[in-house]
């Protein structure tokens, strides 16, 4: 496959267009302003990253790709990786979060880092600077930071934020430390903004009480105007949280979440959300987009806007060589392809995913069945061979003595039962 290439939409003449047009504007500052803002010479911008967790999740990645479609139109990135916000964490709407060290803090600072770098340019006239928060908090003494920030701030708009209230109606209520997370975030935009003329900051909608402390501050401060922008939080066409599965984020580390999964995920999009998925999460251009548009009313079955939507973001995150291998073992695990010519690795990371066992080499596929779950007991698995609906590693199985040698690619076996139920084995 060859993914696209990132590259802004050149049937729109202004970014703000395109941004407007794909769904990412929830709320932002004034509109008109920012449309002339975004139209005319390079500006600085920025977007924050908490290290709460060790690796950035799909909702990053609409701001991460956010960052890149404004830097191709020429403005230049500052990617924040929040080393002392993370050590609080912003106010989550049910419960204080759980404070981590601050030597595992300094640990995810760098997996974050890393992430953020992954997405951006770091050459040419806009090349893109990441920065730290603790560089100029971690100085700062309580006495200072309550005189020259703190001092700005009133307590009764606080208060008014959706996160905060939403906790103070709560059994949980709130800690100082968390209530003081959105004075720190407008001291962020302060020292980029005088730092680096950085005079937009972009974020997540659920962010925007934290978003706007900044340009309120840096008003109070510096008596001059800038802007903030709160993409929308992505939901699925039923209203579920988009990215989570029995509470699990879908995370942007391959170690936490392998490219086979991700690929998965976005293949299993609704036909009602796939679209939105395409423009929010991929640089296809407007007209392209609408041809799967026409093919998702026309055509569904085909699923041509799912495969293309799943390939190019599985590329983006890791690479066109992970998602080569995850679309070859993707197809000949449905029975369209070669097991035997799956890469190792790819091949392992994709039964994970399945229901599997561990078993001895020489076990019996009738164990195997039981174990895999893919039947209940010995005798429907016995009723399932003799029907000529089992097969392993792609042949099909006609004697109940029929064994597990792991002859697939990194010493497993793929068994299906039917045309779809899929189980892998562990053969040792």
């Amino acid at each position: 496959m060859n993914a696209t290439a990132p590259a802004n939409d050149p049937s729109f003449d202004n970014v703000w267009d395109e941004l407007v047009w794909r769904g990412l504007i929830h709320v932002s500052t004034d509109a008109d302003e920012l449309r002339a803002l975004l139209g005319g010479g390079p500006i600085t911008f920025y977007c924050g990253f908490d290290p709460t967790a060790p690796s950035l999740h799909l909702g990053n990645l609409v701001q991460l790709l956010t960052m890149r479609r404004l830097q191709l139109a020429g403005h230049r990135p500052l990617g924040l990786v929040g080393g002392s916000t993370g050590l609080i964490g912003d106010p989550r709407p049910s419960s204080e979060r759980t404070l981590n060290t601050k030597e595992t803090v300094a640990e995810w600072v760098g997996y974050l880092r890393a992430q953020v770098e992954r997405f951006l340019s770091f050459d040419g006239d806009n090349a893109a600077r990441i920065v730290n928060n603790l560089d100029w908090t971690a100085p700062l003494s309580a006495i200072d930071f309550l005189r020259e920030i703190g001092k700005h701030y009133r307590v009764g708009k606080m208060l008014s934020k959706d996160a905060v209230s939403a906790r103070l109606n709560s059994e949980a209520g709130i800690s100082y430390t968390e209530f003081s997370y959105q004075i720190l975030q407008g001291l962020d935009y302060l020292e980029l903004y005088r730092t680096y003329e950085c005079v937009l900051q972009t974020g997540g909608s659920d962010q925007w009480g934290n978003l706007t402390s900044g340009v309120d501050l840096i008003h109070y401060v510096e008596h001059t105007s800038v802007h903030a922008i709160g993409t929308p939080l992505i939901t699925n066409s039923d209203g579920t949280k988009f990215g989570k599965s029995e509470g699990n984020a879908v995370w942007l580390d391959p170690a936490m979440c392998s490219p086979y999964r991700m690929y998965q995920f976005w293949l299993n999009t609704d036909d009602a959300d796939v679209i939105a998925r395409l423009k929010i999460f991929t640089f296809l251009p407007r007209e392209e987009i609408e041809h799967f548009e026409r093919l998702v009313a026309d055509e569904p079955f085909r699923r041509a806007a799912q495969k293309r939507l799943a390939a190019e973001v599985t590329a983006l995150v890791h690479g066109e060589d992970a998602a080569r291998s995850v679309i070859a073992a993707s197809d000949a695990l449905f029975g369209q392809g070669d097991l035997h010519a799956l890469d190792a690795e790819t091949l392992v990371e994709a039964l994970r995913e399945l229901p599997h066992a561990d078993m001895e080499r020489g076990a019996s596929v009738v164990h195997a069945l039981v174990e895999t779950g893919l039947v209940a007991s010995l005798s429907e698995a016995r009723r399932a061979i003799a029907q000529g609906g089992v097969s392993i590693d792609g042949v099909r199985v006609s004697d109940d003595a029929a064994t597990v040698e792991g002859s697939l690619p990194g010493g497993v076996s793929v068994l299906r039962r039917g045309k779809k139920t899929l189980a892998g084995v562990f053969v040792h």
